[in-house]
């Protein structure tokens, strides 16, 4: 390409204020009301028992989580269907995952509904890889891996159903709730791993 030709990159890049980006920051935003709806359930369950704690507020967190996950997977539709990736959405769309999850996570084990030590390698993983994120970006952004999508798959998941009031739908899907954090807890852990060996690689090509 000659000194003289236009770039067609500059040209083609989408505006930082995209529907997709919008939607993120809509899912960050949802996640102190989605906090704030499982505190007015432990309320009530501390002052109504267990009829209190599989009411209303319950169903709301978990209708909130719910529509987070479902505008992550529109952002994402929308950003690859109308050339609308940034790097700024690159970066800001797993860090909103990791608020509403970790925040799920945080709030399960305050409720003693999960372990505290599952909660615990999960978020030492998340913030890690975002710590990563950061230090490597001069070299270059990394985007969410097939393994990094499908942990964050199966915690949504999991999460999703521990959210909602089991005991009043069916007990059993308790279990099957736990199975799919373990699940979760596992491929979080192995693609941590591999987020580390493909840092390397980004700054050893760099260089």
């Amino acid at each position: 390409m000659s000194p003289s030709t236009p770039e067609p990159a500059n040209a083609a890049q989408p505006p930082l204020l995209n529907i997709a980006n919008v939607l993120t920051m809509l899912r960050i935003a949802l996640v102190p009301l989605f906090v704030w709806f499982l505190l007015l359930d432990a309320d009530g369950g501390a002052a109504g028992g267990i009829e209190a704690t599989n009411g209303g507020w319950r169903w709301a967190a978990a209708g909130v989580f719910a529509v987070a996950m479902i505008t992550d997977k529109i952002d994402g539709d929308l950003a690859r269907a109308r050339n609308l990736v940034t790097d700024f959405g690159k970066i800001a769309d797993p860090i909103a995952d990791k608020l509403l999850i970790g925040a799920g996570l945080v709030m399960l084990s305050i409720l003693s509904e999960l372990p505290w030590w599952v909660t615990i390698v999960i978020l030492a993983r998340e913030l890690g890889v975002t710590v990563l994120r950061m230090v490597v970006i001069r070299y270059g952004v990394m985007p969410a891996s097939r393994g990094g999508k499908l942990k964050t798959v199966l915690q949504s998941a999991g999460l999703q159903l521990m959210l909602l009031p089991l005991v009043v739908i069916a007990g059993w899907l308790s279990d099957v709730a736990f199975w799919i954090m373990m699940a979760a807890l596992v491929v979080t852990v192995v693609t941590g791993i591999d987020y580390v060996f493909s840092a390397i690689r980004l700054r050893r090509e760099t260089r």
